[in-house]
């Protein structure tokens, strides 16, 4: 099957190329010229079946590159997204996250070859859960927005559920906190914290502790994407999402995988936003995006608990624990000389 996969320079894209290689695919990987190729394959790589990848040029936010790349091809997988916390230019959120979105499906209702689109959205999309554990059928109340992100995203959600109503074939899927080997990239947090707590720069936990958040291996978020083509139904939404606890568990298991402290105080979360307007501060300047900034603490306060029982029972959806997932991400982290323990 000739497959399409944007945003596959990324974090998720490119693993979602090593398994569609696997799985015996053609491959067609949309980058951008600027783009880091490091986390995919070589091109021309054979897979199974004499499966193989083609790298080829273009931009979500330009269409007509878009029908180059769908030309031919049976299911898009759309992955590509501007996935920050902040940025100094707000709108690049929306011109990329939706404007993106609305190029796929129109470049996808002119592509007469299109079988299924399987479009990767958000947790955020979905909005915060506070006190109680929320499924698929939770609709964002919109009435506040912790990031620009999360506002890109919701609007997306609607492009993308409008366009199931009206009969284009597409499944919405929403991973949680993603984590997992790969790039250290704002698209896996879990890994970026980790480093910061073992090199000394996070010494202790972060707010109260009573955050929660739905944690995704990213290997289990690449197994339920294609299971979303394979099994998923059109129309439908599908939460790729994994354990809920709070950073503290992270660390405190984190402590225990490498045996050694766990922190020993709390960093309260006004302290953090003033590091993080004084982060943007310091990111205006030098050009450099800030690993904390006050968004991000807007997320802080608020609880991302979700349900994958649905994913499980039509999806095959098998996420593995928390607990199993950083007995992998530490040891990786520490082979690449990025924490010591």
């Amino acid at each position: 099957m000739k497959i399409v996969v944007t945003g596959a320079s990324g974090y998720l894209g490119g693993r979602l190329c090593h398994a569609l290689l696997r799985e015996g695919h053609y491959v067609r990987a949309l980058v951008r010229p600027t783009s880091d190729l490091s986390a995919l394959p070589p091109p021309s790589t054979a897979g199974a079946d004499g499966a193989s990848l083609e790298i080829v040029y273009g931009d979500i936010t330009d269409y007509p590159s878009l029908l180059s790349a769908f030309s031919g091809c049976h299911v898009i997988f759309h992955s590509a997204a501007v996935v920050e916390p902040w940025l100094p230019d707000p709108s690049k959120f929306f011109s990329v996250n939706v404007g993106g979105l609305k190029n796929v499906l129109q470049a996808v209702r002119e592509t007469k070859t299109v079988e299924k689109v399987v479009y990767t959205s958000s947790f955020f999309a979905l909005g915060p859960t506070d006190g109680y554990v929320a499924d698929e059928s939770q609709v964002h109340q919109e009435k506040y927005f912790c990031t620009q992100y999360e506002k890109s995203k919701v609007a997306a959600d609607k492009i993308a559920l409008g366009a199931a109503a009206e009969g284009l074939p597409i499944i919405v899927v929403y991973p949680g906190v993603i984590y997992g080997p790969g790039k250290v990239t704002t698209g896996n947090i879990v890994s970026r914290l980790l480093v910061e707590r073992f090199n000394g720069r996070l010494p202790g936990y972060i707010g109260s502790g009573f955050d929660r958040y739905s944690f995704s291996h990213v290997d289990d978020v690449v197994e339920g994407h294609i299971s979303a083509m394979n099994k998923g139904r059109a129309g439908e939404r599908y939460l790729l999402t994994g354990e809920n606890a709070s950073f503290k568990h992270v660390f405190d298991m984190a402590a225990i995988i490498t045996e050694t402290k766990k922190p020993i105080f709390n960093i309260p979360l006004w302290l953090i936003e003033v590091y993080g307007w004084v982060s943007v501060l310091f990111s205006r300047l030098l050009g450099k995006l800030p690993l904390i900034s006050p968004p991000t603490v807007y997320v802080l306060r608020h609880q991302w608990a979700y349900s994958c029982e649905k994913a499980k029972a039509e999806l095959d959806y098998n996420p593995r624990s928390l607990k199993e997932g950083l007995e992998e991400v530490l040891p990786w982290l520490k082979n690449l000389g990025l924490i010591k323990y």
